[in-house]
């Protein structure tokens, strides 16, 4: 086994958007996108293989896909939710844990999944007293967080099946999954067609591409609701995980997690992750904000110079030296801190979770952003196309 550590590399590019090229001289491979410090162990041929995972009510069977790139980095990943199971990335000495909460039977996920992995939509995050006026007409959504909808409503995109297809080929392992949502599913107009593809690259990346259309304009903003523990599964709360935002503004919310319409600056505040902060030093601060969420639970607005992919997020476990660097082509990233979990969870291998053993990363439009005029527009129109991509990059420090 060998360890090599990618130099970060961080480029500007035409039109001002910030990005990267990242350089492995061990295997001289080229990854859009951020950062890296990846570390390289050639374990054998990237594989894709599927089997079962079991049998929901409806009778309707699920499947587990299990993905692998030539330096023995795996996710598992079911056709029901888009759900990722699990994600096995080594840590500074080479030793591979899985890195996000989950279950480890069908049953946990139908049952009390708080989105465990789960691709949410047909809108991420919340949408306020479940309702929005499109061209004139006001379209009600099922209420199911407060007063507000959240993550598409009641049977949103994570609990539904889709459609998988494996694919192989000079990008990595990966899988096609595709769903239809009918016209007037959970309220929303319009008939949509929605792609998420999972690519995971032998440069420890994994990148996901979100695509759909629609026959009536409707609102959509897809997102991954992974929640990650750079210790591993089981191990503990992630308060000494240091956490970068790229974001000087942020968008406070109401008592009922809804935005507020203001960009607020992050400076001066527990918002401010500029340049590095564990993410126990603010999280229980007396700040309005702080006590609104629980902790965080906040929609971030990424600094950007225009369109394209564009590093937004890096967090490093020192106790492990794992590392994650998100890049986006989103506004927004909304940082959740697990303040709801509360040990009513029994995941995998038996693992309680308890408040803030887990963080998502949640890259997205703005919540509420069809009754929001301020924010960037959410509404997909026929003949156009939704398209986003995020980028994770899996990585070590010494």
């Amino acid at each position: 086994m060998t360890l090599t550590i990618a130099a970060l590399a961080v480029a500007a590019m035409a039109g001002g958007v910030r990005s990267a090229v990242v350089t492995n001289p061990a295997v001289g491979a080229k990854a859009d996108g951020y950062t890296a410090r990846t570390m390289q162990m050639n374990t054998g041929e990237p594989s894709v293989t599927r089997a079962p995972f079991g049998v929901l009510p409806s009778g309707d069977s699920v499947h587990i896909f299990t993905l692998t790139n030539a330096h023995g980095v795996e996710l598992r990943a079911l056709d029901y939710g888009g759900i990722i199971v699990s994600l096995r990335t080594p840590d500074r000495t080479g030793t591979f844990a899985d890195i996000v909460l989950g279950f480890d039977d069908i049953g946990g996920y139908v049952k009390s999944s708080p989105y465990f992995g789960a691709i949410v939509g047909r809108y991420a995050n919340r949408i306020a007293k479940g309702q929005f006026t499109l061209d004139g007409r006001t379209y009600h959504l099922p209420v199911n967080n407060g007063p507000n909808s959240l993550h598409g409503g009641i049977a949103g995109f994570d609990k539904v099946i889709w459609h998988a297809e494996p694919r192989n080929n000079s990008s990595g392992v990966g899988l096609a999954l595709t769903f239809t949502s009918r016209d007037g599913a959970e309220g929303y107009p319009g008939t949509l067609r929605a792609r998420v593809t999972y690519t995971l690259t032998n440069d420890n990346q994994l990148a996901i591409e979100y695509r759909a259309t629609t026959d009536k304009a409707t609102p959509i903003n897809l997102s991954q609701h992974t929640y990650f523990n750079l210790a591993g599964d089981g191990g503990g709360d992630v308060l000494g995980h240091v956490i970068t935002i790229d974001a000087d503004r942020y968008t406070p919310v109401d008592t009922t997690l809804i935005p507020t319409g203001a960009l607020a600056p992050v400076a001066g505040t527990p918002f401010d992750f500029r340049k590095g902060v564990a993410i126990g030093v603010g999280i229980n601060a007396a700040h309005p904000q702080i006590q609104a969420g629980g902790g965080y639970d906040h929609n971030f607005v990424i600094n950007r110079a225009g369109s394209g992919l564009t590093h937004a997020v890096r967090v490093v476990d020192p106790s492990s030296g794992r590392t994650i660097d998100v890049a986006t082509t989103e506004p927004g990233v909304q940082f959740f801190t697990g303040n709801f979990l509360d040990g009513s969870f029994a995941g995998k291998n038996g693992h309680v979770y308890q408040r803030r053993n887990g963080f998502c990363l949640e890259t997205q439009h703005f919540p509420d952003s069809p009754n929001q005029p301020s924010f960037p527009s959410t509404i997909l129109r026929p003949r156009a196309e939704y398209r986003s991509r995020t980028v994770y990059t899996f990585g070590v420090v010494r």
